[in-house]
């Protein structure tokens, strides 16, 4: 496998870190299990498995948000740290929404629908990504263009994936 090709260094990336155990093999379930969504919510449609997402962007820090303060967009509920958050997000959901639906980056730049942990939410030129756990997070970190590429070109596909 010539790994300079990008296709080549993303499945590496991808054989190695599910040998490793930082990506999960891919009959891991996200979400609520048989579900074609786009968006990765719990059975009560609740998005970032309640974290603020626009905490991420004020403070820079996952901070979990409160159940009764909440707003719905896109087919997902989301929860608020503030009134003031939710305030912002209601003005511009789509500033604070996460990329993927709220999917791994790495899994989706990967070819795959994978879960994420709330902990690893990184704002990058004015978007929120999310990914696996922190060691997959590492990786992100160390390609995040090329990552954030080709999980955009990905993503349709990926999207309609039952998992």
């Amino acid at each position: 496998m010539h790994l300079t090709h990008p296709r080549g260094l993303a499945l590496a990336l991808l054989v190695f870190s599910m040998s490793m155990g930082i990506l999960p093999p891919a009959t891991v379930q996200a979400g609520v299990p048989g579900s074609t969504s786009a968006l990765n919510v719990d059975e009560h449609g609740v998005a970032l498995r309640g974290y603020d997402p626009v905490a991420y962007f004020s403070s820079g820090k996952p901070t979990p948000g409160i159940e009764t303060i909440s707003a719905s967009y896109g087919g997902a509920r989301y929860l608020f740290a503030t009134k003031a958050h939710k305030k912002r997000f209601v003005k511009n959901p789509q500033k604070y929404i996460p990329q993927f639906g709220g999917f791994c980056s790495v899994g989706t730049a990967n070819g795959q629908k994978v879960d994420t942990d709330p902990m690893t939410g990184e704002v990058v030129n004015g978007k929120l990504y999310l990914n696996y756990n922190a060691k997959v997070s590492e990786l992100f970190k160390q390609d995040t263009p090329g990552i954030i590429g080709r999980a955009e070109r990905n993503w349709p596909a990926v999207k309609d994936q039952t998992l």
